[in-house]
């Protein structure tokens, strides 16, 4: 039993060569992102609150141009494993289409109601944090973040594609030089440095747009200027033209992937917002908490999007035998990369909020919420695998139940019910949201187990 969830070297090798271009891309990424969060909150509590409740609004979006992408994505990491560019092309040409949309409507949404919808998240008591404050920045950051949706679109279909064909590197130094220039930025623009003005948090959104930006410049050029390396960019813009059938294959097995990317970011809203029924200070504490779990649960989740790449193009190589068996190795590497991270994780929990200039309360419940993830990351190793497992052998269907579904019936109902019909205290809710991982780690163990998801769509 034990010899079957472990691999030989080459099998490591190959999930290595995957996931450290995308460890090292994210891993740089919500590094500077932690480095922002803390340059906002030394300027202010309330701003860096602000800037918290817009990214949730843009957390949404993020996770709807997620599912779109990776839905034509299982087609396009199959295409690849078969050998087949012009498929590859047509899929990135219906992202580009898709995604464009979504943009486009996203955009109109959060231009007319995003005060609004800040507004839900301000109906707790403001505690330490003053709620006009907040929202004042919030609306300041979320005008100027809006332009930056459209090169972040962009960004996610060309590096998207490029992974599924195996190569992780351009998204990787794409990604890097873009955070690079954010952080600079950041520093100029928020302080006011060599001689620009101070700008808040004003200055930390025209930082990430500019740094959007840099990042598409560096995919197109990279991704169009090496057409041998990746041949379905050859004639991708000299025709919109996608065959129908393929149209109707990417929206039925596609469209549930978006949908349960909607349904889950909404989730996560929500349940904040339940969360902010307790108070402002629940929000900046969690903020915290979210801000380094991102930098420390790089190593898990990275290993997650390898196995999404690496099952997806054995399968449409026709190796089902094998994915299915590379499945539990790969299940149990990423549960025990889990555990040592979760350790250093509660360990570093104890000084880590120091480093952001806000109230010793917020700090201390930042310590708490941290430790309770720690717990429950293991758990949330083996369903984020799961979900991938799944995911690459397109069962959209069952994917759909086992993530929006779950977050649905059991973490929204909890959080509602805890938040409106009790008197708990914010960190014991906290703590019941996170606990029901581990019920669901349970359901992607027996979902992965039944095998339906061994199957090559692209024959179909």
């Amino acid at each position: 039993m034990l010899r079957s969830l472990i691999g030989n070297k080459a099998f490591y090798r190959r999930i290595f060569r995957l996931m450290l271009p995308i460890m090292v891309q994210n891993g740089i990424t919500n590094f500077v992102n932690m480095l922002d969060n803390i340059m906002i909150g030394a300027v202010g509590t309330a701003q860096m609150t602000g800037v918290a409740l817009t990214n949730q609004l843009i957390f949404v979006f993020n996770l709807c141009i997620f599912g779109a992408v990776s839905g034509a994505g299982i087609f396009a990491t199959q295409f690849f494993g078969s050998g087949d560019h012009e498929g590859v092309r047509h899929t990135f040409r219906f992202k580009l289409l898709f995604c464009g949309l979504i943009t486009a409507l996203g955009i109109a949404l959060l231009t007319f109601q995003g005060e609004n919808l800040l507004l839900l998240y301000m109906q707790g008591d403001g505690g330490v944090t003053d709620a006009a404050t907040t929202l004042h920045h919030a609306k300041d950051y979320l005008a100027i973040m809006l332009i930056g949706l459209i090169p972040f679109t962009a960004v996610q279909c060309y590096a998207g594609t490029l992974r599924e064909s195996g190569n992780p590197t351009p998204p990787m130094v794409a990604g890097v030089v873009a955070v690079l220039v954010n952080l600079a930025f950041n520093y100029i623009l928020i302080f006011g440095k060599f001689g620009a003005p101070a700008m808040g948090v004003r200055g930390a959104a025209i930082a990430t747009v500019l740094s959007r930006f840099v990042e598409l410049a560096i995919l197109v050029v990279w991704a169009h200027g090496d057409t041998k390396t990746f041949p379905f960019m050859k004639g991708l813009y000299k025709s919109l033209y996608i065959p129908r059938k393929l149209i109707g294959q990417l929206l039925i097995k596609g469209m549930p992937l978006m949908i349960n990317e909607t349904l889950w970011a909404s989730g996560i809203a929500i349940i904040n917002q339940c969360y902010s029924t307790r108070g402002l200070d629940g929000v900046a504490a969690v903020n915290i908490s979210q801000t380094f779990w991102n930098v420390f649960a790089i190593a898990y989740m990275a290993v997650g999007n390898a196995v999404g790449i690496l099952l997806g193009q054995m399968l449409g190589a026709g190796k089902l035998k094998e994915a299915k068996e590379s499945s539990y190795k790969m299940i149990a590497f990423s549960c025990a990369i889990a555990v040592c991270v979760g350790i250093i994780y509660s360990v570093c929990a104890e000084f880590i909020p120091m480093a952001f200039n806000t109230e010793p309360e917020i700090r201390h419940l930042a310590t708490r919420l941290m430790q309770i993830t720690a717990i429950a990351m293991p758990f949330e190793a083996l369903t984020h695998v799961s979900y991938f497992t799944l995911r690459s052998g397109g069962q959209m269907a069952i994917t759909l139940i086992f993530d929006s579904g779950f977050m649905w019936c059991i973490n929204v109902v909890l959080a509602v019910v805890l938040s409106r019909f009790t008197t708990l205290p914010f960190i014991w809710i906290f703590t019941a949201i996170q606990m029901t991982t581990i019920l669901k780690s349970v359901l992607g163990i027996l979902l992965v187990r039944r095998g339906d998801w061994v199957k090559n769509i692209t024959a179909l």
